[in-house]
């Protein structure tokens, strides 16, 4: 190094530095090593305890048949796709899960992509340039909001579910080709989309909406189609449809559906489509076997909707403060980080998995318990969660702080 040129700071300062602020601040995270059991529960550190906190809202990432499914077709198929789809990565497994999407949404094609992630960075970047805009909802998920950065597009956020505020964001830059991306149920709140105004306002502003199925796909709608079909809108209305297989659909990977100008589109110009390994031809195969339950079941959604019914009807007359949700999704508001923290190891203490979540994941001061209801559960668990989150409400002394305060 020559004479007093300036020294480069070392990286892992800088890394020890972020985990010390982190710790300090309560939001450092460490995954623990977990199994499902045979009953639906999780052997944790804590011994077996209830899962209420995975997204496997149908209980198909844990079902007997589902398992087999994918065995058969991993000695049919093997373990790999070998490549990308564009090189010789394209199965017919593949091609056959793409028309069974299309054919239950109600669209022309779809295309697959490895995750949610992948589909949303891929999706946005193909479509939008830095001379467009993009606006989206204020608590959307951060992929989404990551590819419209990718793209180089103005991002504006507007505020949750308010469509007002969308229109008025589109007409402030009339001129330049917009987007409007939202969620259908949103993943930390567990509320819905005001799909058919946002619908109303992409129409009217010439812009294109884009909807994130996630959280929707299997559970809302007819046949499971998602939010978008329970809003009634047409597919013009919708041009761009987002899922995952991560959730109700008990897999992994994701899918985008749409017109045969988009599918083309996304096909030559998403990158991690063009440049990703394909997903296993097998578990193509076992995810067509999940769309074919999933649509045809309506007896696993009546479980799931009878579920959020009961837990809900009972924590209101235990004046738990759970948020406004129809879905799976039903969010307990704590606020301070170490107040959900203390309330997650003491469920952890009594047999329920569920996750304490708080910033940078949801904003500050609205730190939460996510709880997540899901069809394996049985009702007996989910009543002795209420009667423990009703204990822990009456003995949590900011809870009592609060009571004196508001008398």
């Amino acid at each position: 190094m020559s004479a007093g040129a300036a020294r480069r700071p070392p990286f892992a300062l800088a890394l020890q530095s972020q985990i010390e602020r982190r710790l300090a601040t309560h939001q450092q995270r460490q995954p623990l090593a977990q199994r499902w059991l045979d009953d639906g529960r999780i052997e944790s550190e804590a011994g077996p305890v209830y899962d209420f906190c995975s997204n496997d809202y149908l209980g198909l990432a844990r079902d007997p048949q589902q398992a087999q499914a994918l065995a058969s077709a991993a000695q049919q198929y093997g373990s790999g796709a070998g490549s990308a789809h564009a090189v010789c990565g394209h199965h017919l497994q593949h091609q056959r899960l793409e028309a069974d999407l299309a054919d239950w949404l109600g669209r022309p094609r779809a295309v697959l992509f490895s995750s949610g992630w992948s589909a949303a960075l891929g999706t946005l970047d193909a479509l939008l340039g830095r001379h467009d805009l993009c606006a989206q909802d204020r608590l959307n998920h951060a992929c989404l909001l990551d590819g419209a950065k990718l793209a180089g597009s103005t991002l504006k956020r507007y505020p949750h579910a308010d469509a007002a505020a969308a229109r008025a964001i589109l007409q402030e830059h009339r001129g330049r080709r917009a987007m409007l991306v939202s969620d259908g149920v949103f993943s930390m709140d567990g509320d819905s989309a005001p799909l058919a105004e946002l619908a109303a306002v992409s129409a009217d502003e010439q812009a294109w909406l884009m909807v994130d199925e996630a959280h929707a796909l299997g559970v809302i709608g007819e046949q499971g189609a998602g939010s978008a079909n329970a809003a009634g809108l047409r597919a013009e209305l919708v041009p761009v449809l987002m899922g995952t297989f991560g959730k109700a659909l008990g897999g992994f990977g994701a899918f985008v559906a749409g017109s045969e100008l988009l599918i083309d589109t996304l096909i030559n110009q998403a990158r991690p489509h063009l440049f990703t390994t394909a997903l296993p031809p097998a578990w193509a195969s076992c995810m067509r076997a999940a769309v074919e339950r999933v649509r045809f079941s309506e007896a696993l959604r009546d479980a799931l909707t009878h579920r959020i019914e009961r837990f809900r009807s009972r924590s209101a007359g235990l004046g738990l403060p759970l948020m406004d949700s129809a879905s799976a999704i039903q969010p307990l508001i704590l606020g301070a980080q170490t107040r959900a923290l203390r309330w997650e190891k003491a469920l952890l203490e009594d047999g329920f998995a569920v996750k304490a979540i708080r910033p940078p994941t949801v904003p500050e001061g609205s730190s939460r318990l996510r709880i997540t209801l899901n069809v394996r559960q049985p009702m007996s668990a989910i009543q002795r969660l209420l009667e423990t989150l009703a204990r822990l409400l009456d003995d949590d002394p900011d809870a009592m702080a609060e009571r004196q305060n508001a008398s």
